[in-house]
């Protein structure tokens, strides 16, 4: 295996700890992540891979059985499923998850190594991208590229909710099922892959539906606006480049913008933008919940 010096440059902060808690990436958040990064590394052909924390690598669990198999395939396509980056080799697919404070950057091996960079792809062009993880909470898996969506993390994973699978009827079946508040529903990636607690606050208050109301007490009327609300939710996430509530930004540094366009999540003692009640905060499903008092019942 080629030692060369593999140094680091930054990309994008997913989260920082602060007074509220922490941000996790969610699917717009990731989404932008994948369309800034593919430009930067698809045709890039992986000359080396330098591990400095062995426990991000999950599959195969041997490190240098990890570097081997991916050194000297090519980046051929970076797809997304859920909240995981889906890296398409030539015979591989590396499967990364960046948690609460992963990123990736892409670098000139000339640069300067960053702190905390845990997993260096060094490429035959000089070129480098490099995982930057200050928590050490992401994790990577490598399978063939066939098995990839049948093997965990992916194999886990609900539908889209952008695809023509996640219907009405298929969120109705879930909920009928289950003694969960709604909101834990949401956020089970079994369920729907790629909701986290920004997005499911804002659907459910976009709904009309208090965050703890069991679930299975929904009428079809009711799961029907939420679908809606859900799909409408995330696609104008996406469109706009993700929320920028902590310090995420993209892998070329721009911030996303939906943040500017929230009701409830982070808005606690404000306005509501509908009618003017204080947006209050609870815990649901043991995360902070943001929703109206008055327009959620």
């Amino acid at each position: 295996m080629n030692r060369r010096q593999c140094e680091s440059v930054g990309g994008n902060d997913a989260g920082k700890r602060r007074k509220g808690g922490i941000a996790m990436p969610e699917l717009p958040e990731v989404e932008t992540i994948r369309r800034t990064l593919l430009p930067l590394i698809v045709g890039k052909t992986i000359e080396d891979v330098r591990i400095f924390w062995p426990n991000i690598i999950r599959h195969p669990r041997d490190p240098e059985e990890f570097a081997a198999r991916m050194i000297g395939q090519t980046v051929r396509g970076l797809e997304r499923r859920g909240k995981f980056l889906k890296f398409l080799l030539d015979r591989d697919a590396l499967i990364s998850h960046l948690r609460m404070e992963g990123r990736y950057a892409v670098a000139s091996a000339l640069e300067p190594l960053e702190p905390h960079t845990h997993v260096v792809f060094c490429f035959t062009d000089g070129s480098e991208l490099r995982y930057r993880d200050v928590r050490k909470f992401g994790t990577m898996h490598v399978y063939a590229k066939e098995e990839a969506d049948r093997r965990p993390p992916l194999a886990e994973l609900g539908p889209e909710p952008l695809s023509p699978v996640f219907s009405p009827a298929v969120l109705a079946e879930r909920a009928v099922k289950t003694k969960r508040s709604v909101k834990a529903l949401l956020l089970d990636q079994t369920v729907v892959a790629g909701f986290g607690n920004i997005y499911v606050d804002e659907s459910l208050f976009r709904a009309g539906i208090l965050p703890g109301r069991p679930a299975a007490s929904l009428s079809s009327k009711e799961i029907e606006r939420l679908h809606e609300e859900m799909v409408a939710t995330i696609g104008e996430a996406v469109m706009k480049g993700g929320s920028t509530v902590r310090t995420y930004v993209n892998t070329q540094g721009e911030a996303g913008t939906f943040q500017h366009h929230l009701y409830v999540y982070g808005r606690q003692g404000n306005p509501c933008k509908r009618c003017g009640t204080p947006i209050e905060k609870t815990v649901v499903a043991g995360r902070g919940t943001h929703y109206c008092p008055r327009c959620q019942r």
